[in-house]
């Protein structure tokens, strides 16, 4: 008799992991991570707890885990909604077009985004090692998200020349980041409000101020907000 193959067992192994991903996001995202216990995220995945420990080491773990599995598909998410922006537009046009994007991308992601900002508001119980890796995967989300705002705010005042596109960018960052991460509380708290009009309005925002910064810089190549070629 021929011996059976693995692979039936290795891919009941990571439906089985994927199940366990999928549950603790949500459970968290809605309890916060000291909430969540592995009683209810067995019962919910429909998983034994362990498998939970077979997979993670640890519910802190876990936690790392489903952080590195949110962020991956985030921002895979992002790059592929932001790949062709628009040519021949002004700054608040093409600067508009970014940031509604990054709201779509940020309503198709609502479990991580809300988890990502319970562990940014609130230091959760869990021991200094575990501490440690939780929290360099949170620092590493807000330094490429913050990152990403860079390039955004840097392409769309690209008419101004380089130099002043990108300090632009650099003053205007974190205040696009921190107008995100208020619209997206906002939007969680009455889901009636519109994100669509928060990120017009932040647009308008940062469209106005980077314009001001841009003739304000000395070696600003283009003062009219021509099109972006």
């Amino acid at each position: 008799m021929e011996p059976r193959s693995d692979k039936s067992g290795n891919r009941r192994g990571r439906r089985s992991r994927d199940e366990i991903l999928e549950a603790a996001s949500r459970l968290m995202a809605e309890r916060g991570f000291a909430a969540t216990t592995l009683s209810e995220l067995s019962r919910v995945s429909g998983v034994p707890k362990s498998a939970v420990y077979h997979h993670f080491r640890s519910k802190a773990g876990l936690l790392s885990a489903v952080m590195e599995r949110g962020a991956h598909a985030f921002f895979e998410h992002m790059a592929k909604a932001q790949e062709r922006p628009p040519r021949e537009c002004g700054v608040r046009e093409r600067l508009g077009w970014y940031l509604q994007r990054t709201g779509e991308v940020f309503l198709a992601h609502p479990d991580f985004l809300r988890l990502h900002l319970i562990l940014v508001m609130n230091a959760e119980v869990m021991d200094a090692a575990e501490a440690c890796e939780v929290e360099a995967i949170i620092e590493r989300v807000r330094r490429d998200g913050r990152a990403h705002m860079n390039r955004m705010i840097a392409d769309s005042f690209a008419a101004y020349g380089p130099d002043t596109a990108q300090a632009v960018a650099d003053r205007l960052d974190y205040f696009a980041i921190a107008g995100f991460d208020g619209a997206f509380v906002a939007w969680q708290a009455d889901p009636s409000r519109s994100l669509t009009d928060a990120m017009d309005q932040l647009t308008d925002a940062v469209a106005a101020l980077g314009e001001s910064l841009a003739r304000a810089t000395p070696d600003t190549a283009n003062l009219d907000g021509a099109p972006i070629r």
